[in-house]
């Protein structure tokens, strides 16, 4: 009986070690083997081709097995882009190469590609040729194909990352919020129309410098609300692109200042959160009222029967309905009221033995 293939990697790997070391222990024994002459030994020739047959036949189970072994495994470095293992020699070295000058395109995605394309025979210089020809390539490099349609010359894949990373610092050292142009489908549109970055640094100065001259009563009050200089920059250089980031900046404003305005804690990222999911600002105050009105009771309730509670064990149960958050607020309750209850009732009893008032 065969030995069952398993698909975790050491265990497979142990199972080939066993094979393998089979294997050579079988065909040590063949080696060893000496034939008798038949006439003189017939008995003895009669043995030793059944001992021969015998060995023979667990190497070739041996040998299937191995077979077995070594095709799931390659199909596990298929799976999980080991590539460079399923090569040797100069396969190999290609491979890695290629596959490492496109990983710093962030084009990782074309390494199944790259392992068919050595694997069936081509040349680095073909295979970059061909790859270039990918959907995955064209959309990293979207704004070549847009230069070539406008009739201008198209950037080496050096050139264009240079033009990004230009972009980007310019965009950094700006302090453009979060998801304002710094994407690589954000660059393309300016590479595109052959927008050049110091172009870029132009606009970018202009927007600043309107930010700086804006009426301080109306940046003030933009500020209040949460959306800050950087924001204001970022709407006056790209007022569409912009407007998501500023309209989230403001919504979670508001949700912090229904927080703050009771006294609780304001926690931007979870504000951020609630945003998102599109809690308003008037159901954020009514939550963040019912949230400080229980507040101090819950974390009362949670140290007497040693459950911990806090602000937001209170707002997932008020903004998000956490079905964990209510039923620990639920047994906390109940546990009070059977506590009260219990303590009432034998009150109760006391009077009553008492006799009640005289």
């Amino acid at each position: 009986m065969t030995t069952p293939v398993n698909t975790d990697q050491t265990v497979l790997t142990a199972q080939m070690n066993r094979a393998k070391a089979m294997i050579d222990r079988i065909n040590s024994q063949i080696k060893a083997l000496k034939a008798p002459d038949k006439a003189k030994n017939p008995a003895g020739y009669s043995n030793y081709q059944k001992t021969l047959a015998a060995l023979q036949k667990n190497l070739k189970v041996q040998t299937d097995l191995m077979g077995t072994l070594q095709t799931r495994q390659n199909q596990i470095y298929a799976d999980t882009g080991q590539y460079e293992k399923l090569l040797t020699g100069e396969n190999r070295d290609a491979f890695l190469a290629l596959n490492s000058v496109f990983k710093q395109y962030g084009l990782e995605t074309l390494a199944g590609k790259i392992y068919e394309y050595v694997k069936n025979g081509y040349s680095a210089d073909t295979i970059s040729i061909l790859l270039q020809d990918t959907a995955e390539y064209k959309t990293r490099f979207a704004g070549n194909e847009a230069r070539k349609q406008a009739g201008l010359p198209v950037l080496s894949p050096g050139e264009y990352l240079s033009t990004e990373a230009s972009y980007r610092q310019i965009m950094q050292s700006a302090g453009m919020p979060v998801g304002f142009y710094d994407q690589h489908s954000d660059f393309a549109g300016w590479i595109g129309m052959n927008v050049s970055p110091s172009e870029i640094q132009n606009r970018v100065d202009l927007a600043t410098q309107a930010t700086v001259l804006a009426n301080p009563n109306y940046r003030k009050a933009l500020n209040m609300i949460g959306i800050s200089d950087n924001e204001m920059t970022a709407y006056f250089l790209d007022p569409q692109k912009s407007l998501p980031i500023l309209q989230k900046s403001a919504a979670t404003a508001q949700i912090g200042g229904a927080a703050l305005s009771q006294g609780l804690t304001f926690d931007k990222s979870y504000a951020e959160q609630l945003a998102l999911s599109g809690i308003t600002q008037d159901q954020a105050q009514s939550g963040y009222s019912q949230v400080a009105t229980e507040l101090d009771t819950m974390r009362a309730l949670g140290a007497i029967y040693g459950q911990e509670w806090d602000q937001r064990t209170s707002e997932e149960a008020i903004f998000q309905g956490s079905g964990e958050a209510i039923q620990k607020k639920s047994r906390l309750l109940s546990q009070e009221r059977g506590a009260f209850g219990s303590a009432t009732g034998g009150a109760k009893s006391g009077l009553s033995q008492g006799g009640g008032a005289r």
